[in-house]
């Protein structure tokens, strides 16, 4: 099994490498899913939630409500530190349990693990995965911002701000084994995954 982590800022084009990846037969694992799942109804992260923060932040039908959540730990360090102590650990558990349910399918399996903030997690060394490969969808912040205008409806500065909140494109090259430049058109960005699956398969086909 070869397990990559592959990471961008915010609009650098992650979801379409993941997407294609999968195509071309990974087996794909979406770290912001696996948020929401640990925070499901009936869920202990649920439960651990509303002990924290009260019955405020859970809607009528027992959801999360997220908008309440984010105002709660907007600006809050120490409300924030506790969210994160309470989702991070599920998260880790979930993901372990999928890498080994693909591992159990396929032992040959190649898992991508989409993870947003590696960097700002600690990067690589303070995973407790063992990437055999960490793969960064790497696109300039101006583009970035001006997908984010275009394609999500975001006001100009509101899209530097979430871009300025996240690592800077140099801390995520630095952890890089592989950068795909997503800058160019979507086949562009589609063939150099094609080239990067091809090495990766002649790999797993000569051990």
């Amino acid at each position: 099994m070869q397990l990559i982590a592959l990471t961008g800022g915010i609009a650098a084009g992650k979801s379409t490498v993941g997407r294609r990846l999968a195509e071309l037969g990974a087996f794909r694992i979406d770290a912001d899913q696996l948020a929401r799942d640990v925070v499901e109804p009936g869920t202990p992260g649920l439960r651990a939630i509303r002990d924290r923060f009260g019955a405020e932040v859970i809607r009528a039908d027992g959801a999360l409500d997220r908008a309440a959540l984010g105002a709660r730990v907007f600006g809050d360090a120490e409300a924030l530190a506790d969210l994160n102590a309470i989702v991070h650990p599920a998260v880790r558990e979930l993901a372990e349990r999928r890498i080994g349910e693909a591992a159990a399918l396929d032992p040959d399996a190649i898992v991508v693990y989409e993870i947003p903030l590696l960097v700002e997690t600690g990067g690589r060394t303070a995973s407790s995965v063992p990437w055999d490969l960490v793969l960064v969808a790497d696109a300039p912040a101006e583009l970035r911002a001006d997908r984010l205008v275009a394609l999500r409806g975001m006001e100009r500065a509101e899209a530097e701000r979430r871009i300025g909140s996240q690592a800077n494109d140099a801390d995520r090259r630095a952890i890089a084994d592989v950068l795909i430049d997503t800058s160019g058109t979507e086949q562009e960005t589609l063939d150099q995954v094609d080239a990067l699956w091809t090495r990766l398969t002649a790999r797993e086909t000569t051990g």
